[in-house]
């Protein structure tokens, strides 16, 4: 089965770790949030995949040279300027030749969702599309998404006021589709599938939607790419963090080679050529390869990025640290900070959800 996986945003909420690589392209506990998102269509069926790029395309060109991930072949649909979710996915689709039933899937999601019965369920109903809904307590920032007692959605309300939901089911950000709905958006404009298509769709009865309560995240803000991690490091997702790490004690996770001389509580994971001093000390947090924690420094509830340089006395907290920063003796980063590539703090200073870049 092939699929179309959106990737073309800025990420503007995580600036500035976006600004010099594509929110997909973060890692998530020392994997690329891409090859999470591919891994999860894999173990569904799904053996071709289109990404649809707009921002920064080179850096998935060439993370992948030989145009595979997570067990995927990739093919890559490079946006001539914007064209919204339905433009996009009509380009990509178009691009990699889609000629049978496929699925959508937005690249910043995390999901354990059903997909094989989604698409058994698309299939029963005769559906030209299909949604995948979650179950939110708060679904007014969200597509909203009411059916009736067969799946047909009856209404698709994009981000309603708060209070005046008609339901709790929200748009997750999966689609199964059959190609008549590419001849539905117009190839000379800007097209969103949840404002124009879906409700278009709606009105015509061919539209369903099969609600999952399996695990589901949007990690596009920082405190949801921060809570991706944890979730995986406390074991709410199952399975290790990431291929190859050992659980050297109850949800303290290492990979590789680390010099652990300081003190790791979990939960936690410390990267290949990571090296936590002695008088250091980390706390649910990811120390990723090649960091250097030193003597004094407190890491707590933070994700440090590959080789960040936390310095002598200084505390880090919530926040998260792009690669190759560099934290000053006694700085204090307070949540919700996010550092850039490079970004340099000096000694001494305090920040507290400071937006810092190279």
């Amino acid at each position: 089965m092939q699929a179309v996986v959106l990737v073309g945003g800025e990420g503007t909420r995580l600036r500035p770790l976006t600004l010099s690589t594509p929110k997909q392209m973060l890692p998530i506990v020392e994997q690329p949030m891409i090859e999470r998102v591919l891994g999860q269509l894999a173990r569904h069926g799904v053996d071709e995949a289109v990404l649809s790029l707009g921002y920064l395309p080179d850096a998935f060109m060439h993370a992948y040279p030989g145009g595979t991930a997570a067990g995927v072949r990739l093919s890559y649909a490079v946006e001539p300027e914007p064209l919204d979710t339905a433009g996009a996915v009509r380009f990509a689709a178009r691009h990699a030749g889609v000629r049978s039933t496929f699925v959508v899937v937005n690249g910043d999601v995390l999901t354990d969702m059903d997909l094989g019965a989604l698409v058994d369920f698309h299939r029963r109903q005769g559906a030209e599309g299909t949604i995948a809904l979650h179950p939110v307590e708060d679904p007014s920032r969200f597509g909203v998404v009411p059916t009736d007692a067969d799946g047909r959605v009856t209404a698709f309300v994009e981000k309603p006021p708060r209070g005046e939901e008609p339901t709790n089911l929200i748009n997750a950000g999966t689609y199964v589709l059959e190609p008549t709905v590419l001849d539905r958006i117009d190839g000379t404009r800007r097209v969103s599938i949840e404002r124009e298509v879906f409700p278009a769709m709606a009105r015509e009865g061919v539209l369903f939607a099969r609600a999952d309560t399996a695990y589901w995240l949007d990690t596009g803000t920082p405190e949801a790419y921060l809570a991706a991690h944890w979730d995986l490091l406390e074991g709410r997702r199952p399975g290790p963090p990431v291929a190859g790490a050992r659980d050297v004690a109850r949800h303290v996770w290492v990979l590789g080679a680390p010099m652990v001389e300081g003190e790791v509580r979990p939960p936690a994971l410390v990267g290949d050529g990571a090296r936590i001093a002695p008088g250091a000390a980390v706390e649910r947090a990811v120390v990723g390869a090649g960091c250097l924690v030193e003597e004094g420094a407190l890491v707590t509830g933070s994700v440090l990025l590959p080789g960040v340089h936390v310095g002598r006395g200084a505390r880090v907290e919530g926040s998260v640290v792009g690669p190759g920063a560099v934290l000053g003796e006694g700085c204090d980063v307070g949540p919700v900070s996010v550092l850039g590539a490079g970004a340099k703090v000096a000694p001494g200073t305090r920040l507290q959800g400071a937006r810092i870049p190279a």
